[in-house]
């Protein structure tokens, strides 16, 4: 039976410290101004210029009022207060939910939800990179491009800024490889029309899976609209069909949700094996005196229970009685219990042989020493 490599592997755990810029709508997150914008750990800082179509411009972030088809160019200043090189690398991304109810606006392996009609990183484009020179300035130029279909609501995500190279810069310890990244992520929010939209959530699905190499059950559901949802709270109650029995449950409150993104909801199995079968999640949403609701059927089969069993880290694996394994140390005793007689019975012949040869020669000797003694007494006198 396999096991989970966790503890064997050198496997590299990536700390991605991100500064979100702003405060995206009413949930608070730190704002930073361009003053307030040290070097630090980055080995460079930016300053932000707002453009006249800036919502507003006490804002950390962008907000931009677009129109249909519209061209823009925004610039970010870049500076390198060292007395080396730098390099920035540059990546443009959509916002995402996270498993958290955290919204990501850097770099992520998050895919789109279907709902997304235009994709940030298609209407929003950035050069890879930025070299600057010691002491140097630069802008980085950004270019929009609106679709040109009237658009409802919000498209939003970030423009994330790291410094190039930080993954050789790892650190051992306790076996593993740690790597520390830093980054700037400055998000962005385009917006046509004043229109009002309210978020609204559809279920996807229910299924089992892992969540930090232990078994879960993932609830997921998306926000098909344009629109933040804030303040949300989630519960989920997990039971066998047809049974009320409670066997596994969550409730988190103050989560987000991205316009047009999922998440993925994990409720932990608490450590326990999974076990093939019919269940049923019961799904309560909240957000202000919002509220969706769902029941949704869902089937464990086997050859899904088996693999997360055999891939959690938390669980004692059960393994029957191995015969075959058994029969061979038997038989690998046996031999040596036989050879070990055969060495010891061979030792002892070769022990007796030499004390028989030894015993011969005593008497042969004492034989010799008889007869020449009778010889001298027979010997006749002069």
């Amino acid at each position: 039976m396999k096991s989970h490599t966790v503890s064997t592997k050198h496997w590299v755990s990536i700390f991605l410290s991100v500064m979100v810029i702003g405060l995206f709508f009413l949930q608070a997150v730190p704002s930073y101004s361009a003053a307030e914008n040290p070097a630090g750990a980055t080995g460079f800082t930016y300053s932000i210029t707002f453009p006249d179509n800036q919502v507003d411009k006490e804002l950390g972030y962008y907000q931009l009022k677009m129109t249909p088809g519209q061209h823009q160019k925004l610039a970010i200043a870049l500076s390198n207060p060292s007395d080396e090189k730098v390099t920035i690398d540059v990546k443009v991304n959509g916002a995402k939910t996270n498993q958290n109810g955290v919204i990501e606006y850097g770099e992520s392996t998050i895919k789109n939800d279907p709902s997304l009609k235009f994709d940030f990183t298609e209407l929003v484009k950035a050069p890879e990179s930025v070299d600057l020179a010691p002491g140097e300035t630069k802008n980085l130029e950004l270019t929009i491009d609106m679709p040109e279909t009237s658009y409802d609501g919000v498209i939003a995500g970030g423009v994330q800024l790291m410094r190039a190279g930080q993954t050789n810069a790892a650190t051992d310890g306790g076996g593993s490889k740690i790597i520390n990244q830093y980054a700037y992520v400055i998000g962005m929010v385009l917006q046509e029309t004043e229109t009002k939209i309210d978020p609204d959530l559809t279920l996807n699905n229910v299924k089992a899976g892992q969540s930090n190499y232990r078994n879960a059950i993932f609830v997921n559901f998306s926000n098909v609209m344009a629109a933040y949802l804030n303040n949300m709270t989630v519960e989920v109650q997990i039971t066998e069909k047809g049974k009320e029995t409670v066997l596994y449950e969550r409730k988190q409150t103050a989560m987000r949700m991205a316009p047009n993104s999922f998440i993925d909801f994990p409720v932990s199995m608490n450590g326990e094996r999974m076990v093939p079968g019919d269940y049923e999640a019961d799904i309560l949403v909240t957000s202000g005196k919002k509220k969706w609701t769902w029941k949704k059927e869902f089937k464990i089969t086997d050859e899904d229970a088996n693999k997360f069993n055999e891939r959690d880290v938390g669980l004692v694996q059960e393994k029957g009685l191995d015969w075959k394994l058994i029969l061979l140390i038997v038989a690998a005793f046996l031999i040596l219990i036989i050879l070990l007689f055969i060495l010891l019975r061979f030792l002892r012949k070769k022990k007796q042989t030499k004390e028989d040869i030894a015993k011969r020669a005593r008497k042969k000797k004492k034989k010799q020493v008889t007869e020449l003694t009778s010889n001298k007494r027979k010997k006749p006198k002069n």
